[in-house]
């Protein structure tokens, strides 16, 4: 079975739309697939409108930001109520959140010397959720950088002046939006916060007792040897598995839509929930 339960469309940071990443998905021979805008769910809402039939299963999803001990976190939410009252109170709280860091950033780069930065993000974004990206795709277009992954080294990257953390809810508070709107709440890719094995393992503590219930075993282009010491992770805290693409947009080195869950460690996957 090919599933995906982790991807961006360009109601987020992705670059197709929520449609055409839909078709992309099914191209790719997908047959449950969700996708996980970051702090949105407009791209999942769209699809449950405008989807065609098709034999590909649609599950709801979103990728929610939250902060543990300082480092920014994402939780994905997957098999939630979309209209329940705390998913809505959780959107409408992660876009204020977004807002505000996005003036912050501009704040930020403006004493850099970098003016018109926010309004500039604001036009790369348009009708998607506002992030770091735009204001990327904003400082190459005025020559800042000469390309997205460097003004992420230079300035928008983990640790760098474009870097805001504060204004994300704590990891207790977006696993319990989820959970309270009978979703599942899934640590999403472990190993992109660069965390030793014993500060991972103190994260999934307090996921796990936040109530959080399933760890992503594989995220994008990932070596056997550390889907192995996920899936051993998943076995230590009875956590589920999941697992997706991260695909945001088709480049050379880039992830493909699609895991096949016979390359996954054994355990219980959340593919066979559905």
């Amino acid at each position: 079975m090919i599933i995906d339960f982790h991807c961006h469309s360009n109601a987020s940071d992705g670059a197709l739309s929520p449609l055409e990443l839909w078709e992309a998905a099914a191209d790719a021979g997908v047959e449950q697939f969700a996708v996980t805008d970051h702090d949105t769910l407009a791209g999942y809402l769209q699809l449950r409108e405008q989807a065609p039939a098709s034999s590909m299963q649609l599950r709801s999803g979103a990728e929610l930001s939250c902060v543990w001990s300082k480092t920014t976190v994402h939780i994905v939410g997957l098999d939630f109520d979309a209209e329940h009252a705390a998913m809505q109170e959780a959107m409408q709280l992660l876009q204020q959140a977004r807002v505000s860091r996005a003036e912050a950033i501009a704040e930020r780069l403006q004493k850099c010397g970098f003016s018109g930065a926010l309004e500039g993000a604001q036009r790369h974004a348009g009708s998607s959720q506002l992030g770091r990206p735009h204001f990327a795709a904003w400082m190459v277009e005025q020559g800042h950088s000469k390309d997205m992954g460097s003004a992420f080294d230079k300035y928008l990257g983990a640790g760098k002046v474009g870097d805001v953390k504060a204004f994300w809810p704590n990891l207790e508070q977006a696993v319990q939006w989820i959970v309270a709107a009978g979703g599942v709440a899934i640590l999403a890719h472990p190993l992109k916060y660069r965390f030793t094995n014993m500060k991972l393992r103190r994260l999934l503590e307090a996921f796990c007792a936040s109530g959080g219930s399933a760890i992503e075993v594989y995220s994008g282009r990932q070596s056997e040897d550390r889907t192995r010491y996920l899936g051993k992770l998943a076995t230590d805290f009875e956590l589920l598995m999941s697992a997706g693409s991260d695909f945001h947009r088709t480049f050379e080195y880039g992830p493909r839509l699609g895991v096949d869950v016979e390359r996954l460690p054994p355990g219980i996957g959340l593919w066979s929930q559905a």
